[in-house]
């Protein structure tokens, strides 16, 4: 079988283009932006926030802490191409460090990281979101290295001969672990990328879901598609991942040759769009637990029930699903009677999933959860079957949509969230800069860094 993957010597040219501009980069010395009035929350409090020098729609991040004590984000960017490095070492004054463009009519929202390696995941853009759909683009991932954490430096660039990747992570060590298209397949599947020599990734092994491969017999109508990202067992025998239809666990003892352990299908009855049928899987590896949600995709809730809650997982091969989280209520005297009503996607998407680096906070009882119009939801899960909402918090209304969504108003729109082992509560928003929140109710635990 002919192999699809290669690493490509020859940058593109809207890839040189970007290193080009990119060396063109500065830093800035200027002090963090004031806390935007307006918001409403719970049990949180702001305490920082950067506009990100007027780059609105920061999306994933990822952190780094230095030898000399510095912190740094990196974040990707939904309506810019390109990255941006804050300094966090105050989460008072958050610091813009520089912005370093990717590449033209491309989506650079997605990065992870590890030690002295990020990856960042260079994707065609999907249909409708104000990108040219027929136009040239880059795909596949860049490998940085950020030994040096505010000048980093492209080691190589590893494309898929597809449309690209989307939520990869890297926990360091030999392999990362990719959500990437491939030619004659339907959907994006897992690609494990062999990292041993930054300088020339190479494609490991790979696993799909039944059906996804062209020619191949469907089982049923459920969607086939992996959002990413994969989540490792701290042994790195096993991998847990949220692959629409399912919650699957893979035995990656042979990472060329992954084996399906046992899996829990939630499509039907839940929301059975592509990938987002089952966006996140975060396992809660002390407990053998795992965090499940799906991604919210229409404007005003005009599709069937999203939801989040918990699987017990301690027989991979058979995963039972024991708990719900509560459905959001909007704040008291909210000119809406529930978030369906109250315009752009309500649902959950994103959690505190960068939980491989060590200054990142470790699942413990309080699970971190976006909701785009309801902005960040806590919830507590000591007690994992009967978990309940402890904190929230909601930005202001945007004066201006960043990009063209939502399409039917003017809304905030919560994307992402990292937390850090200080405490510190980092939030990215379509319609914002980044939030540095702190939370104050029950559960709280306690900083393992200052």
């Amino acid at each position: 079988m002919r192999e699809a993957w290669r690493c490509g010597s020859n940058f593109s040219a809207t890839f040189r283009t970007a290193v080009a501009l990119w060396l063109t980069g500065f830093a800035s010395a200027a002090l963090a932006d004031p806390i935007p009035p307006g918001f409403e929350a719970g049990n949180m409090t702001p305490i920082g926030y950067s506009a990100l020098e007027n780059r609105r729609g920061a999306f994933k991040m990822t952190l780094k802490k230095t030898p000399d004590g510095r912190w740094y984000m990196y974040l990707g960017h939904l309506w810019h191409r390109g990255w941006t490095i804050v300094d966090v070492t105050d989460p008072n004054n958050p610091t813009f460090v520089k912005h370093i463009p990717g590449p033209a009519n491309t989506w650079t929202i997605q990065v992870t990281s590890h030690g002295n390696i990020l990856v960042t995941a260079l994707q065609k853009a999907a249909l409708g979101w104000g990108l040219d759909e027929k136009g040239p683009y880059d795909q596949g991932l860049l490998v940085w290295d950020i030994s040096d954490p505010v000048n980093p430096k492209v080691i190589s660039h590893w494309r898929t001969d597809s449309d690209g990747t989307h939520r990869n992570s890297y926990p360091g060590g030999r392999y990362a672990y990719l959500s990437a298209s491939a030619k004659g397949f339907e959907g994006r599947i897992l690609v494990i990328l062999d990292l041993e020599n930054p300088a020339q990734p190479k494609a490991a092994g790979r696993w799909w879901m039944p059906g996804q491969r062209e020619g191949e017999p469907r089982p049923d109508k459920a969607p086939r598609a992996f959002h990413g990202p994969a989540m490792i067992s701290p042994d790195g025998k096993m991998a847990t991942l949220a692959y629409a239809p399912s919650l699957v666990n893979l035995d990656i003892s042979n990472p060329a040759s992954p084996k399906l352990i046992g899996s829990l299908q939630f499509t039907p009855p839940f929301f059975g769009g592509g990938g987002q049928a089952l966006h996140t899987a975060l396992p809660l590896w002390d407990r053998n637990l795992v965090h499940v949600n799906s991604e919210a995709q229409n404007e005003r809730c005009k599709e069937p029930l999203h939801f989040a809650g918990l699987v017990e997982n301690s027989n991979p091969a058979a995963p039972r699903f024991i708990s719900m989280y509560p459905v959001p209520v909007p704040p008291k005297g909210a000119p809406y009677k529930n978030f369906c009503e109250k315009g752009g996607r309500f649902g959950p998407h994103n959690v505190n999933q960068e939980i491989h680096l060590p200054d990142v906070e470790k699942p413990g009882n309080l699970i971190y959860l976006t909701y785009f119009n309801a902005g960040l939801r806590v919830y507590n899960i000591s007690d994992p079957r009967l978990p309940v909402e402890t904190g929230w918090f909601i930005p202001p209304t945007p004066a201006s949509n960043a990009g063209v969504r939502p399409r039917d108003g003017v809304f905030t729109q919560t994307e992402d969230v990292l937390v850090d082992t200080r405490g510190n509560i980092f939030v990215t928003d379509k319609n914002w800069g980044l939030w540095v929140l702190r939370y104050s109710g029950p559960g709280q635990p306690a900083p393992t860094d200052r």
